[in-house]
């Protein structure tokens, strides 16, 4: 932790020599009334304030980077942009972590404690030529250093000032890399960005389209009678961590799961223990499951391309004449995703205000999970058939509170979220319990999987790649779709797995493959670490990638990255870099041209 510490001193030295950029200028102006009372009175109150900004930051971190497993940037204010009720969370926000406010406003007083000890003494010019000049050295030499803190203590030529990615220099993990990087570090980095950068174009359409088959085309499969309903739930923060079916092929001491109906129901269903999210954050998780759309540092909903029509599970359906839907029980807006909803194409979307009846809300963030699949139901029993539904659940969230009728009925396990784990299962339940009557459940397929993981307690899965570990099953009453798939699986792939269900017949594009389809499409997995980089995973390799090339490659039981095997590069490490540079370079292109449009060399 010490080497760590050391390493994280020039992106210290950079956070510090930005936010006291005003402070240094004010202080070393070559004048001799910057001794003057009240002149360092602007240039106390200068400091305190912006050192008291930044050192904010990691305060904000120190609550937020265990959910959010990144360090703060200049998007992290996605999260609540589109909330109603910004006043009511901060509220709730302060009283939880009073503890850390507390500290905070402490380290504040010590700040301008220890500033006041400092005697500023009047300038008394007894030679101007001499003060002139030494002044004049002082002022020059002071921007020098200026120059090279914020450049990260190097002038030479060939190197550039430091960035994120260079917190990978010294560290063997990315998870390292964010002890390494400081909040205040990120954040002025990444401002001002819209973090879609251009790649170079290094390959060709064909090229990529034959290494990644971005182009998906599936026969129809005759699978079943007529169109099935699909209903995607996306279950609020509920990684594969909580789901016991979903951890039975491993080896996890002391192993306990939270998920009796998801478990009961994955005996009948078709299940993927080795699935991950490429998604970190809620507002990732409907552009990524829905869209195949992956986000990385910045959430391709709230971006500068996010309005352009783009291919998903709703096109692909509505095609095909099916009724499409979106319910999210939070007030309508929230976390964007009325928005994208509209953006996607879906008919109808059910939040709050469609619910209308506060006596359900949960004080913080919407409607309780139970309630809210009730209503559900209730409008799926109206909606003609085929449709196309997507339920985002919301009470396995922070603040994880549970109605009070329950408190006590669910095991509170280790940790805060298990017992809200319990609740939305048993919500589950009763939802289906009640749905079983309707006369389209039997001809309904329904897919669980999550937004994105959450609070751990098992080591295995606070390994690095492990902390995007993601719940995944596709269940259909009475039909062939059962059985344990342990090759990798992602949300890219719900999409093209839609697809094919619905024997959608038109060639698309998508970065996914078809969970139930023969094609023999060589699965992968790819996301992004906050120290500026990217990993794609294949059924035997881990890749980290820089954007440009790769920086190391790992075993993919080395999930934790403690061995880069780099120095020994093989064929099948090339070939995995570059199909990560495909990727990336078709991804931003794509994004930035249209999704199916971008046309290159």
């Amino acid at each position: 932790m010490a080497e760590l510490c050391y390493y994280g001193l020039r992106f210290d030295n950079v956070a510090i020599v930005y936010s006291n950029i005003i402070f240094i200028l004010m202080s070393i102006i070559p004048w001799k009334k910057t001794t003057h009372p009240l002149y360092q009175k602007v240039v106390f109150w200068i400091y305190w304030l912006c050192n008291g900004f930044f050192l904010s930051l990691n305060f904000i971190d120190f609550a937020y980077y265990r959910f959010n497993q990144n360090r703060l940037m200049n998007n992290f204010l996605e999260v609540i942009e589109f909330e109603s009720n910004k006043i009511d969370l901060l509220l709730h926000f302060i009283w939880v972590y009073l503890h850390l406010i507390i500290l905070f406003f402490a380290m504040l007083y010590l700040l301008a404690l220890a500033y006041k000890k400092l005697k500023i003494y009047p300038i008394i010019i007894e030679n101007y030529w001499r003060y002139g000049l030494s002044s004049f050295v002082l002022f020059f030499g002071s921007i020098a250093l200026f120059v090279l803190g914020a450049r990260g203590g190097d002038f030479k030529k060939s190197t550039r000032p430091i960035t994120l990615i260079d917190a990978m220099d010294n560290v063997r993990t990315p998870q390292q890399a964010d002890v390494v990087l400081s909040s205040a570090f990120t954040l002025l980095k990444t401002l001002g960005q819209d973090n879609f950068n251009k790649s170079k174009n290094r390959f060709t359409n064909l090229e990529i389209e034959k290494e990644l088959n971005t182009i998906k085309v599936y026969s129809p499969s005759g699978r079943f009678e007529k169109k099935p309903n699909i209903v995607i739930f996306i279950l609020e923060s509920m990684g594969r961590e909580y789901w016991g079916a979903l951890n039975e092929t491993y080896d996890i001491p002391n192993y306990k799961g939270y998920t009796p109906f998801l478990d009961s129901l994955a005996r009948h269903s078709l299940i993927f223990p080795n699935g991950f999210a490429t998604s970190r954050k809620s507002i990732h998780g409907m552009p990524s499951i829905l869209a195949g759309i992956p986000s990385f540092e910045t959430s391709y909903a709230s971006s500068l391309y996010s309005r352009q029509k783009v291919g998903s599970v709703v096109s692909v359906a509505k095609e095909l004449d099916y009724q499409t839907s979106f319910f999210h029980g939070a007030a309508n807006g929230s976390m964007g995703l009325l928005g994208f909803s509209n953006i996607l194409g879906f008919d109808n979307y059910y939040g709050r205000t469609e619910f209308n009846n506060d006596l359900e809300f949960d004080g913080s963030w919407g409607i309780w999970d139970e309630p809210f699949l009730g209503y559900v139901k209730s409008v799926l029993d109206q909606q003609r058939t085929p449709f196309l539904s997507s339920v985002f659940t919301i009470t396995s969230h922070e603040p994880y509170v549970i109605p009070k009728d329950y408190e006590g009925k669910f095991d509170k396990g280790y940790l805060p979220m298990h017992q809200c784990v319990g609740y939305t299962d048993h919500a589950l339940r009763k939802f289906f319990e009640v749905s079983k009557t309707s006369d389209w459940f039997e001809n309904t397929i329904f897919i669980f999987t999550a937004d994105h993981s959450n609070q751990t307690h098992f080591p295995f899965y606070e390994k690095t790649v492990n902390r995007f570990a993601n719940p995944l099953m596709i269940f259909k009453s009475n039909s062939e779709l059962k059985g344990v798939d342990m090759k990798l699986a992602s949300h890219l792939d719900i999409f093209p797995t839609v697809a094919d269900l619905i024997d959608y017949p038109k060639p698309f594009k998508s970065w996914g493959r078809s969970l139930v389809s023969n094609q023999n499409h060589e699965p992968f997995v790819i996301n992004y670490f906050s120290g500026g980089s990217y990993f794609m995973m294949n059924e035997n390799l881990i890749c980290v990638h820089n954007g440009n090339n790769a920086i190391g490659f790992y075993n993919v039981k080395d999930k934790n990255m403690e061995n880069n095997l780099i120095r020994n590069k093989t064929q099948e490490m090339i070939d995995l870099e570059n199909k990560c540079s495909m990727f990336l370079e078709d991804y931003f292109e794509s994004l930035m041209s249209g999704i199916g449009s971008s046309q290159k060399k």
